[in-house]
């Protein structure tokens, strides 16, 4: 009886002071929102939507830059003889009269010849960047991604220390419709290299939030499929290129005005329906409205918060919450580089990214040095992500993250290099309809394409795995870097595959198996919690590692006690 009555005093002390339920954020998706619910797809959906028009400024030069596939001699009329004569200039150099040559141009008096198609299907022929001007014709593409890196950093910061992950999309958006819009106006390449490198500052923060935004929502076994299924939308975009690409063909220009209006649609219809992460506010101090996230979350899910719920907050954000936060936020690029085991990662992950961007973006760059229909190749590639990213999310379900990722960069480096074995007998059978190329060297690029998607997709979601809430912003950020910096090599390598394509495949392949041993150093994350700080973590893993060791010894002694 005294033992109930004293049970029955306790309750009554808690409903008269409700006692506050402390519970981080990971606990209350798992226990209360759900891993991932109608929300959370909803969510997902809304974010990764912004992939379309990342993907598309990426690689629009993909055609917009590209080499025409044929010219001709210019036929000059003579009203005396009431015929079609051709320049004698020309004729002296080839001896098919104005039908489609392959071959280079360097040599032939200016006027003498022309582009079939004219001189507005890309830039290319637009500003003759061929014969001694050909590495101006990569200058756009390289200081696209050189943008690319100097934005990363800028975006990263800014997400992580002052406007959290919706507002800095809300921004790069902006800025991405602006760049792209103004870039099709461009006079010259030199104006057209600068607003390429503005367009590429201005798209770098895209992929870095959406990737951040939809992995922070969920539950931990969701991290990895969730991470993947804005790559369905990267792909999306890199397939609708071919077809906004043909219709537009005589006028490069065109392309960047209809990719341009993707990023203000999205900006006036779609961002206010996007939510920030939940992990940022908290990280800030901001935990009302932390909570008021979850629990939309939770509504739309069909489900309810305790009244109770109380968000426990790391200690950067409780110092950020008495009156410490601008210091605590320049602090934050310090914390990773100073904190050893963090920067050993960050390095490790930077370089393995830096081949892996080069090898990504390189082949899909590549692809008019295969000698085939050049909206054929681009379609194929595009195609042959999807079942990549798909393969990814299975695998990434049960499979190691550090394993994945080494074996499918292994793969990508393998094919590269055995496209070398065709690339020899397809040279000199290039025609003017792209039908000259190396069916088989197509086939094992493609696997290779597919294999590096798999790497770079896994590599993201790697890299959000490896680091906590208060710095994994700018570590996304480090390793987009990293990617773009290798990216802004490829286009260099892409104008010298067109003297010799064996050398482009080999460098290509050199890169990605390197990325995939140097891999092998970082630590496995699957099915690990995501960590709020540095400190956090530190302290979590050092403790997981001692039980380890203490399991290995534990089970050594059982060992020897049955001998």
């Amino acid at each position: 009886m005294e033992e109930e009555e004293s049970r029955e005093l306790v309750h009554g002390k808690e409903n008269s002071v409700e006692a506050k339920l402390e519970l981080t954020v990971d606990e209350v998706v798992e226990g209360y929102v759900g891993s991932f619910g109608f929300s959370q797809l909803l969510h997902v959906l809304l974010v990764s939507f912004a992939w379309i028009f990342d993907s598309q400024n990426t690689l629009i030069t993909i055609f917009s830059d590209a080499k025409p596939a044929a010219w001709r001699c210019k036929s000059s009329f003579d009203h005396s003889t009431n015929g079609s004569i051709s320049s004698s200039l020309c004729m002296m150099a080839t001896t098919a009269s104005n039908k489609a040559q392959t071959g280079p141009v360097c040599g032939l008096a200016a006027g003498t010849w022309e582009w079939i198609g004219g001189n507005t299907t890309s830039t290319i022929a637009e500003w003759g960047l061929v014969c001694d001007r050909k590495f101006l014709a990569a200058l756009p593409a390289s200081l696209f991604f050189v943008g690319s890196i100097i934005g990363c950093a800028f975006y990263g910061r800014l997400a992580d220390a002052c406007l959290g992950r919706k507002k800095t999309l809300l921004l790069a958006c902006i800025l991405t419709f602006t760049t792209t819009f103004i870039t099709s106006l461009s006079p010259n390449v030199w104006i057209y290299a600068l607003l390429r490198f503005a367009n590429g500052f201005a798209r770098s923060g895209i992929g870095i939030c959406c990737l951040v935004l939809s992995t922070e929502a969920v539950g931990r076994k969701w991290r990895g499929q969730v991470g993947q299924y804005g790559f369905f939308f990267f792909t999306a975009g890199f397939l609708s290129l071919p077809f906004i690409a043909h219709p537009t063909r005589t006028c490069w220009r065109n392309s960047y005005k209809i990719i341009s209006l993707l990023p203000l649609i999205y900006t006036f219809v779609l961002v206010a329906f996007v939510s920030e992460s939940p992990r940022w506010l908290l990280v800030r101090g901001k935990n009302e409205e932390a909570v008021a996230v979850l629990e939309k979350l939770a509504r739309l899910n069909g489900k309810k918060l305790p009244d109770n719920l109380q968000l426990i907050i790391p200690s950067e954000a409780k110092m950020a919450s008495e009156g410490q936060r601008d210091a605590a936020a320049n602090d934050k690029t310090q914390n990773l580089w100073t904190v050893k085991w963090a920067a050993k990662r960050m390095i490790t992950i930077m370089i393995a990214g830096f081949g892996v961007g080069f090898v990504y973006y390189g082949i899909q760059l590549n692809v008019e040095n295969l000698n085939f229909n050049l909206y054929f190749t681009v379609v194929l590639n595009a195609l042959m992500e999807i079942p990549a990213v798909f393969v990814g999310s299975v695998l990434l379900s049960f499979t190691n993250r550090r394993l994945l990722f080494s074996l499918s960069a292994f793969l990508a480096g393998v094919s590269s290099i055995l496209c070398i074995l065709f690339s020899a007998s397809s040279r000199g059978k290039a025609r003017a309809d792209g039908s000259g190329g190396s069916w088989p060297q197509l086939t094992i690029e493609a696997i290779g394409f597919m294999a590096a998607s798999v790497a770079f997709d896994v590599l993201y979601i790697y890299c959000v795995e490896l680091f906590p809430t208060n710095v994994r912003n700018f570590a996304v950020s480090l390793l987009r870097q990293a990617l773009m910096l290798g990216a802004s090599l490829a286009p260099l390598l892409v104008v010298v595959g067109r003297l010799s394509p064996s050398l482009s495949f080999v460098v290509f392949g050199a890169f990605s198996i390197l990325s995939g041993i140097l891999s092998l150093w970082l630590p496995e994350t699957r099915n690990s919690p995501l960590y709020e700080t540095l400190e956090q973590q530190e302290d979590e893993e050092k403790l997981h590692c001692l039980s380890s060791d203490l399991r290995g010894v534990e089970l050594g002694n059982e060992k020897k006690v049955r001998l």
